[in-house]
């Protein structure tokens, strides 16, 4: 059940500590945040606004409230197979290397060529394009950015169930190009705040009014940025499959797909009146919603439904939520550690990925007790293989 923090801020977080709670409890107190701030589970701390957190807003929006990872999310699809028709097909190491084949991982590592159905999906996108010139000006390279999976907490992962059903799962965003529009609407709702002297309690709860041409294009583009996710994840899913397809011998079916974004804005209506409801890692759980909660690298990740609470603007966790900073992570543990976390997964073993160790992150379990009222649990998925980005 919620704990209210303030006056201004819900929480479902058992396990907080005081600089999240204070950065929540700050952008609750904007004045144009109503009814309230709901703190997701997984919240800990962000930039400008707490990462797990789900912002009503009345004609305005705070784009660092957003993120930068416009439109970030998660995609899977549950198979025909199971565990041991997996393991008898061949070496997980060898289905892991044709997903790394197919998709490039790491920050700032793009497609040297494009598959048929990217060019296709990259049509589209510059069909969509909703303003002045095209995504170009922000980044000339997008192109190349659709079907890559990039770095930090962004996996590709094989999966199975409860039932040793396998599922093909993967969390990925807008790469660079929906970085670069975020930023560029950030630094204009800054512009904004300086030039009509607006003092804010930290720079980046700069916001854009409704009405106004620079809230009209960030909407339009913040919406443009989110199809472009979308797609990516799409685009990786179809290699993803690929590479499960070569490794089995035959056609995956694809017997059920969700995808879901968890940094995102939209109008909706709530309490009786129409608001931006802007989720920085959380996704809508209206009732019957299908959703996707990852834990950490080397934990269970789950399968949802929501129940619609209204208290929370019909929302849920996006994943684990780190308790130590990648820089902290770093001095704690060690590439030993991580090992003994990933025993019986097959991942690329790289001290690179020492930040991403399950102890840096909330115990998943206790995140999905604390959501008890905002979804139930479908599916409980366990990790064969783990791809991830340096």
């Amino acid at each position: 059940m919620p704990m209210k923090i303030t006056s201004d801020v819900l929480s479902w977080a058992s396990i907080l500590d005081d600089k999240t709670s204070e950065q929540a409890a700050t952008t609750g107190s904007m004045p144009f945040v109503n009814p309230h701030l709901a703190l997701m589970p997984d919240a800990h701390l962000g930039k400008g606004a707490t990462v797990g957190s789900v912002i009503p807003t009345e004609r305005a929006i705070i784009p660092a409230a957003v993120g930068v990872d416009i439109g970030c999310g998660m995609i899977a699809v549950r198979t025909q197979w199971t565990t041991d028709q997996i393991r008898d097909a061949g070496p997980l190491a060898h289905l892991r290397e044709g997903i790394e084949k197919r998709v490039p991982v790491s920050a700032g590592v793009y497609n040297k060529h494009l598959t048929d159905t990217a060019k296709t999906r990259i049509t589209d996108l510059e069909e969509q394009w909703p303003t002045d010139g095209s995504p170009d000006k922000y980044s000339g390279t997008w192109r190349q950015q659709l079907g890559t999976l990039g770095g930090g907490n962004h996996f590709i992962e094989i999966t199975a169930d409860e039932t040793s059903t396998v599922w093909a799962f993967l969390h990925s965003g807008s790469r660079g190009v929906g970085n670069k529009i975020a930023q560029h609407h950030i630094k204009t709702a800054q512009q904004v705040a300086k030039r009509y002297w607006i003092d804010l309690p930290d720079p980046d709860l700069a916001y854009l009014a409704e009405g106004t041409p620079e809230f009209d294009q960030y909407i339009a583009e913040l919406r443009w940025a989110q199809d472009f996710a979308l797609a990516n994840r799409a685009e990786m899913m179809d290699r993803t499959l690929d590479a499960l397809t070569e490794h089995m011998g035959m056609a995956v079916e694809q017997l059920e797909k969700i995808q879901c974004h968890h940094n995102w804005t939209d109008r909706e209506h709530h309490m009786g009146r129409d608001l931006w409801i802007s989720r920085k890692g959380a996704i809508r759980a209206r009732v019957g919603d299908p959703g996707l909660i990852p834990g950490s690298m080397g934990t269970a990740s789950y399968v949802v439904e929501g129940k619609g609470n209204a208290a929370s603007f019909n929302s849920a966790p996006h994943g684990a939520g780190r308790e130590y900073s990648r820089s902290a992570a770093r001095k704690k543990f060690t590439g030993d550690d991580l090992r003994t976390a990933m025993v019986g997964i097959e991942y690329r073993d790289s001290d690179a990925f020492i930040d991403e160790i399950p102890a840096a992150y909330k115990d998943i379990d206790q995140v999905m007790a604390d959501a008890a009222d905002l979804v139930e649990i479908r599916h409980t998925l366990h990790q064969l293989v783990n791809v991830k980005g340096d």
